[in-house]
């Protein structure tokens, strides 16, 4: 496993090792003791996993603390646009976005509580698939607009299919003024 640092201090693409012969290939998506030794103790409590159609969009979802979670993510079959937006509001690159196609290969991301995150689906029957270190709480969970003209995520699609609670989301900057949400 080889781990590397984004632009966003904290998220990682994780490299996974493939080992291939004449039956196909086998590759460790998660392993605690390969983690551990990249120095990323992490206690994983749910795994999650969607299938979505093209041009689906989901996200820009996060938690408040202390419901904030992190996520391991990595895609089984199909292909996204995986975003993360740095919504930590003592962050160095606080609104700052990252951007990844991931597809069923041996590449991941790492992503901090503190984060907000979505993605686009690129082919029909996409399976996304994340851990998360905490339970879903829908009580704490909100969603920055996919869309927000002070973020400009360069999602290449103009009607996404999205869901009223993804579109509905809030600006970064009412997020910024908020005193009730705080990721």
């Amino acid at each position: 496993m080889k781990k590397i640092q984004t632009n966003i201090n904290g998220l990682f693409i994780i490299k996974n090792e493939i080992f291939s012969d004449e039956r196909g290939q086998f590759m460790e998506i998660w392993n605690h003791t390969n983690f551990q030794n990249q120095n990323l103790n992490i206690n994983f409590s749910q795994d999650n996993i969607s299938i979505s159609r093209k041009n689906v969009i989901r996200g820009l979802h996060f938690q408040n603390q202390p419901y904030g979670q992190i996520k391991y993510i990595s895609v089984i079959r199909g292909k996204v646009l995986d975003v993360v937006v740095d919504i930590r509001k003592e962050s160095k690159t606080f609104g700052k976005y990252f951007t990844i196609e991931l597809k069923n290969n041996n590449t991941g991301l790492l992503v901090p509580s503190g984060m907000a995150h979505g993605f686009l689906s690129l082919e029909d029957n996409t399976i996304f698939s994340y851990k998360c270190s905490g339970p879903y709480n829908p009580k704490n969970e909100h969603t920055i607009k996919w869309n927000d003209k002070d973020i400009g995520i360069p999602w290449g699609i103009m009607n996404p299919i999205i869901s009223k609670k993804d579109n509905n989301g809030i600006s970064l900057q009412k997020y910024i003024t908020s005193n009730e949400i705080n990721a």
